[in-house]
């Protein structure tokens, strides 16, 4: 995977609000997120199926059910630097419709 196509799978919102949640709490299952992002079960397991076909998260089954975690340490460094850069730098833009 190149760089695009990795930012092109992680550029949506409710996928880098996944993969924030898994930097915090490193391994959840669909019901976490569903409970965590308020968002529909169906929505939610669309984006974490996109996410493991990236090969950006993997599962794991525990009984009926698949607990999801970020599949490397590499990436998981690359949303954590992510998250803390975005802390830091001003807010460029105020078009909604630019970002």
């Amino acid at each position: 995977m190149n760089g695009l196509s990795l930012l092109k799978c992680i550029c949506d919102e409710t996928r880098f609000e996944i993969l924030e949640l898994l930097q915090k709490d490193k391994e959840l299952c669909v019901n976490d997120f569903v409970e965590k992002l308020k968002k529909d079960q169906p929505l939610v397991s669309h984006h974490l199926k996109t996410l493991k076909k990236c090969g950006i998260v993997k599962s794991r089954d525990e009984g009926k059910k698949a607990m999801y975690t970020i599949s490397n340490n590499q990436l998981s460094e690359l949303i954590s630097n992510v998250i803390k850069t975005s802390k830091k730098i001003p807010i460029l833009c105020t078009d909604n419709n630019c970002c």
